[in-house]
């Protein structure tokens, strides 16, 4: 009899212990399933703003602690930002510069079009000290050659500069442009003296392919480009 008991005991025990490694199987299954998702969605968003449009605008950590340079998408912010990524476009086609809003400089934030990028933000001091600051804009990845027929304008306090890469035949800037791109992988530089407490520069960047650029052809088809633009306090010599 006690022989008995003891092998329905042993059953009991073997049929607990296999539940509970179905169920410690199962919980695995689905960390491992939750995990999986995250590694995908991250790699999703990396893919994203590797893919045409994107923009980040980006400040020294150490100048925003130490100095309390900052940035935001509107005059007045609640917090200091040391990154802003414009949104996205995926399947830009070319426009003329021509049919951009004319109020494209007065709307904070991403306001993108159908075939453009547009972004506003602030430069801020809200430190106590008067600086110098420098920034520039580059290319930090591209395919295709798009950059070949890329526009970039950047409005500074409202006043507009229209950037594109020097002619493919080298004989300088395209027509619709101000001026040509710093080098072959800067758009631009600017740099402000005499920066003061609380003072804030207002910058809008507008990024579209010119469909009257020569070469403007279907090689550019599925063309990505990435852009970034960094400030930086500039030390005093």
């Amino acid at each position: 009899m006690d022989e008995k008991i003891r092998d329905v005991l042993e059953l009991r025990r073997t049929a607990k212990e296999v539940k509970r490694h179905v169920i410690v199987m199962r919980v695995l299954a689905l960390l491992v399933i939750f995990l999986v998702a995250i590694v995908a969605i991250a790699y999703a968003i990396s893919y994203f703003y590797d893919k045409f449009g994107s923009f980040t605008v980006r400040i020294d950590k150490y100048d925003m602690l130490k100095q309390g340079l900052t940035l935001s998408e509107t005059p007045n912010y609640d917090k200091a930002n040391a990154r802003l990524n414009a949104d996205i476009v995926y399947d830009m086609t070319n426009i003329s510069g021509e049919d951009l809003p004319d109020n494209i400089d007065m709307i904070n934030g991403s306001h993108n079009g159908d075939s453009y990028i547009a972004y506003t933000f602030y430069l801020i001091n809200s430190g106590d000290d008067t600086i110098t600051y420098e920034g520039d804009m580059s290319i930090e990845n591209v395919t295709n050659n798009v950059d070949e027929a890329i526009r970039v304008a950047v409005f500074i306090n409202g006043e507009r500069t229209i950037y594109g890469k020097t002619k493919s035949n080298g004989s300088g800037k395209e027509g619709d442009c101000d001026s040509e791109f710093a080098s072959s992988t800067k758009v631009m530089k600017t740099e402000h003296e005499g920066f003061a407490p609380n003072a804030k520069d207002k910058y809008t960047v507008v990024i579209w392919l010119e469909g009257n650029d020569p070469d403007c052809t279907d090689d550019l088809i599925g063309g990505t480009l990435k852009l970034g633009m960094d400030f930086r306090i500039k030390e005093s010599t």
